[in-house]
C-alpha cells in the first residue's frame, strides 16, 4: 500500500509536470525537446497497462502545435524491488507503441543504495537490447544550502533534503528545504514537511529540534509554524514566558484591535466561515493522502467543528498519525 511519502513524491510530480522535463536538462544534461506543454495523462494508461504493471505517473511533453515530443514515465522507489526490473522495460515499450514518440523511465529514489540499485541497465535478453533508467538520487540531487535558492526551487529543496538530510550538510539542507516550506499554504507544507522529516535519522531529528528551539527562544522565527509539533511544547512554552516576560496582554489585546478596526461584523462573519471551510477541506486532503479512512462520525465531526484553533490541531496531528482517533484527539 503506497505510503504518505510514496504519494507525496507522486503528488509533487503530479502538482508540477513541468518540473520533471526541467530536471532532466539541468540534472541529467539530456536535450529535452523543445515543447509548449507539459501534461499528466496517467489516466488514459487505464486500457494499456495492466494493474501489475501500472506506473505511478505518466507526462507528455507536447511542441507548439500538438504533436507528442517524448512521454515521461515516473516511478517513485523507496525499496528494492526485484519485479521492476521487468515491470520497467513494460512501461517503456507500451507507453513507446501507444504515443508513437520517444519514452524514457524517470525514478525518484531518496535512498542512495534503492538509487544505485534503480540505475542499472535492464538487460533484455543476450544482451541485444537494453532500458536504461533515469534515476534521481543523492547522486544527481544536488545540496541546496542557500535559502534563497530553495524558495526559487521549492521541490528540489525538498528533495535535497530528503536525499542529503542526513549527510555531512544535512542541517543546512534541510534548514533551507523548512525556510522555503514557509512560503507555501499550509497543506503543501505540512505534507513536505513530514516527507523530509520521515526521511531523517533520529540523531539529524534531535538536532533540528535543537536548532527550531534556539530560534524561537531567540525570537527569530524562521520557520513555518507548525515545525513547533517538533517541540517538548510545555518546555518551550516555559523557556519564552521567561523570554517575554514584561508584555502586557492589554497591549496585545490593542494589537488586534487595531487590525480589527473598520471591519464590519458581517465582513467578520463571512471571513470566518471561509477560513473555517478552507481549514476543514484542508485536512480531508491531508487525511486522503495519509491513506485515514474516516468513519460518518469522524467526517460528520470535521465538518460541523466551528473553532479554529482545533481544526489547526488537528490538521497538525496528521503528521505521523496513523488513525483518525490520532488525529481528532
Amino acid at each position: 500500500m503506497p505510503t504518505l511519502e510514496h504519494n507525496a513524491l507522486v503528488e509533487m510530480f503530479r502538482e508540477h509536470p513541468e518540473l520533471a522535463p526541467r530536471l532532466l536538462e539541468t540534472l541529467f544534461h539530456i536535450a529535452v525537446p523543445p515543447h509548449a506543454s507539459v501534461a499528466v495523462v496517467e489516466s488514459s494508461l487505464d486500457q494499456l497497462i495492466p494493474v501489475e504493471f501500472r506506473a505511478d505517473l505518466v507526462l507528455e511533453l507536447r511542441d507548439a502545435n500538438g504533436a507528442l515530443v517524448l512521454a515521461i514515465v515516473l516511478e517513485v522507489q523507496r525499496d528494492v524491488d526485484p519485479d521492476k526490473k521487468f515491470s520497467g522495460p513494460a512501461y517503456v515499450t507500451v507507453v513507446r507503441a501507444r504515443k508513437r514518440c520517444d519514452t524514457v523511465v524517470l525514478v525518484v529514489a531518496p535512498d542512495a543504495g534503492v538509487a544505485a540499485w534503480a540505475a542499472e541497465n535492464i538487460d533484455l535478453g543476450l544482451g541485444l537490447g537494453n532500458v536504461e533508467p533515469l534515476v534521481l538520487g543523492p547522486a544527481v540531487v544536488p545540496e541546496i544550502t542557500d535559502p534563497a535558492d530553495a524558495e526559487d526551487e521549492t521541490e528540489l529543496a525538498v528533495l535535497s533534503a530528503v536525499a542529503h538530510g542526513n549527510g555531512p550538510n544535512g542541517l543546512t539542507v534541510v534548514r533551507a528545504a523548512l525556510v522555503a516550506l514557509g512560503r507555501l499554504d499550509q497543506e503543501h507544507a505540512l505534507v513536505y514537511f513530514q516527507l523530509i522529516w520521515n526521511a531523517l535519522r533520529e540523531p539529524m531529528r534531535q538536532a533540528l529540534e535543537a536548532l527550531v528551539m534556539e530560534r524561537q527562544i531567540e525570537g527569530e522565527a524562521t520557520f513555518p509554524p507548525f515545525v513547533q509539533k517538533l517541540i517538548d511544547r510545555g518546555k518551550l512554552e516555559g523557556i519564552r514566558e521567561g523570554k517575554l516576560e514584561g508584555i502586557r496582554e492589554g497591549k496585545l489585546e490593542g494589537i488586534r484591535e487595531g487590525e480589527l478596526k473598520g471591519l464590519r461584523e458581517g465582513e467578520l462573519k463571512g471571513l470566518r466561515e471561509g477560513e473555517l471551510k478552507g481549514k476543514r477541506d484542508t485536512l480531508l486532503r491531508l487525511l486522503a493522502r495519509a491513506g485515514i479512512v474516516l468513519t460518518e462520525d469522524e467526517s460528520a465531526r470535521i465538518q460541523t467543528c466551528t473553532d479554529s484553533a482545533t481544526l489547526d490541531r488537528w490538521i497538525e496531528n496528521v503528521l505521523g498519525a496513523k488513525t483518525a482517533a490520532e488525529v481528532l484527539s
